[in-house]
Formats: structure tokens, C-alpha cells, sequence
């Protein structure tokens, strides 16, 4: 390679790097303030635990539609990836664990209907034949209350109506800055333990949006106008609760895997510039080395004659 390639590479490199940490010092402020969008809206995911802890018994001793589990033959599957790539492994590890629950429902392909966020499962699933009932841009910061709006009432409709038996969602849960795990949970039909599962694994445990256990909750409540009628109103409600927090977590592990993956690459960059100018000074010794030897041969055989 040649000096002028070696120093051609270099600053290819350069410039990549000043790309690469323009983009990290972005997804550090988006990632701060999905963060704290995330963080915001958990003790609302909080308050609904506590409210399903009143209402607890009710949940046991009422057959309501949305409680009501029945063998899947048709099963609704929400994933939630990005729009955009430069995220590491975090849309990747999101499929797999998509292909996994889908496989774990042993359905054929025609019997899913697919709710997707982001055009990375939108394409990834409408290449292998898959049924795209609804897919949505996830390219914004906010969350599109019209969307969640939509796909909440869509769901609920189609469970009731026993048009599917089951809704799965598949999101990437905000764990810390560096740390972001692809996970599952069920939907519909709802279930108590799995809401307390899910607000348990989002609470922080300390910070400034750490809060304190609530008191045990009364053992009885009288329900007015009745059971059926609030159940039927704050079901749905929680299931938008549901698909809001996870949006909000996925928005939060997307800025944070991104100024992540960027950091590396900014620091790699560094690294391969250095090992380059490296490469360029020894090539340029060498040639100074091999010119400074032909003049003093040259002489040497000018004097000779």
C-alpha cells in the first residue's frame, strides 16, 4: 500500500469517527430523555398493580371475557423493534425471541396476525410470509397515543370477539444504559400474576423513582354500579397501559444500544487511526531509509570513479 492510500485511509477513518460521535452525543440525549419518559411512567404501572390487587378477588370469582383462558387456535403476536439500525444486537435479539414464542405457540403461519412497531420486524416478518394485520412507523420519540389508541381497542375487539385466543408481545426491556433484554409476556387473556410479574421486573429498586411497597390492600370491596361493568371498563384500560409502558422501554433500550454501539465504534475508529498512522510513519521511514541509501550509494560510486 502506498503512502497516499495509507493516508487516504486515515482520514476515511477520521471522518467516519466524527460521524459515529456526532450520533453517540445524540442517542445520549435522546437516550436521557426516553429514560426519564420510561422511569416517569412506572409508578403509573405501579398504581394499576395496586388498583388489580383490590379488585383481586373479583378477578378470581368472575368469568370475565378478558380473564377468560381457552385453548389457542389463532394466537395475536405485537413486536416492537426500531425504524432505524446502528442498535447493535437489539432488534436481532428481539426477532429471536419472536421466533421463539412463536414457536413455543405451534401455530401455523396463517394462524397469527401480527401487530408490529418499527420497520425492522415489519420486514423481517413480511419476507417469511407471516400476516401483518397492523404495522406502524416507530421512528418518533413520543408514542402516538392514535396508534396505541388503535391496536389496544384492535386487540381487545378480536380477543373478545374469539377471533384469536391469545395476545403476546415481544419488546426489549430498559435495564440500565449498558444492559437491555429482549422479553415476552401475555397480553390477553390477562392475568393478574403476569401484571405483577411485569411491574416487579420494572420498578426501580432505588433512585428517585424507587417507591415505596404499598400497605397490604383490604381483603374485601364492594364494587359499584358491578364487578362485570368496572372490570370491562379497566381491563382495556390496562391493556393500554401495557402496550404504553413497553413502547416507552423499547424507545429507552433503543437510544441507549445505539450511543452504545456508536461509542464503540467511535473508539475503534480511534484505534484503527492510530494503527494506521502507525503503518504510514513506518512506510515512510522505509521509503526515506531506501532514498538516503541510494544517494549515499550513488556517491560512494562517484568517488569510486
Amino acid at each position: 500500500m502506498s503512502l497516499r492510500d495509507i493516508k487516504t485511509k486515515i482520514r476515511s477513518v477520521d471522518r467516519t469517527r466524527k460521524v459515529t460521535k456526532a450520533m453517540e452525543t445524540v442517542s445520549a440525549v435522546k437516550m436521557r430523555k426516553a429514560q426519564q419518559r420510561a422511569l416517569s411512567g412506572r409508578p403509573y404501572a405501579r398504581a394499576a398493580l395496586s388498583i388489580l390487587e383490590r379488585l383481586s378477588p373479583s378477578l378470581v370469582t368472575l368469568a370475565h371475557p378478558l380473564t377468560t383462558a381457552r385453548p389457542v387456535r389463532r394466537a395475536g403476536l405485537i413486536v416492537v423493534t426500531s425504524d432505524k439500525g446502528l442498535c447493535g444486537v437489539l432488534n436481532a435479539a428481539v426477532l429471536k425471541e419472536s421466533e421463539r414464542v412463536i414457536a413455543t405457540l405451534g401455530l401455523e403461519l396463517k394462524n397469527i396476525d401480527l401487530y408490529v412497531f418499527g420497520r425492522k420486524a415489519a420486514e423481517y416478518f413480511g419476507r417469511r410470509g407471516y400476516t401483518l394485520k397492523s404495522k406502524f412507523e416507530n421512528i418518533s420519540d413520543d408514542v402516538s397515543p392514535s396508534d396505541l389508541e388503535r391496536i389496544s381497542r384492535d386487540v381487545v375487539r378480536s380477543f373478545e370477539a374469539g377471533e384469536i385466543d391469545a395476545v403476546r408481545v415481544v419488546y426489549t426491556n430498559f435495564k440500565s444504559t449498558f444492559e437491555q433484554e429482549a422479553l415476552s409476556h401475555t397480553v390477553l387473556p390477562f392475568s393478574l400474576e403476569q401484571f405483577r410479574d411485569i411491574v416487579a421486573g420494572i420498578v426501580p429498586q432505588k433512585g428517585a423513582y424507587a417507591e415505596a411497597r404499598p400497605n397490604p390492600a383490604p381483603r374485601f370491596y364492594t364494587v359499584e354500579p358491578s364487578e362485570s361493568e368496572v372490570l370491562g371498563t379497566l381491563l382495556p384500560r390496562l391493556t393500554t397501559v401495557f402496550l404504553y409502558h413497553m413502547l416507552l422501554e423499547s424507545k429507552a433500550s433503543e437510544h441507549s444500544a445505539r450511543m452504545v454501539a456508536m461509542k464503540n465504534a467511535s473508539d475503534k475508529s480511534r484505534d484503527l487511526s492510530k494503527a494506521l498512522t502507525r503503518v504510514f510513519n513506518k512506510t515512510r521511514q522505509a521509503v526515506i531509509t531506501r532514498e538516503v541509501s541510494e544517494i549515499v550509494g550513488g556517491i560512494e560510486a562517484m568517488a569510486g570513479n
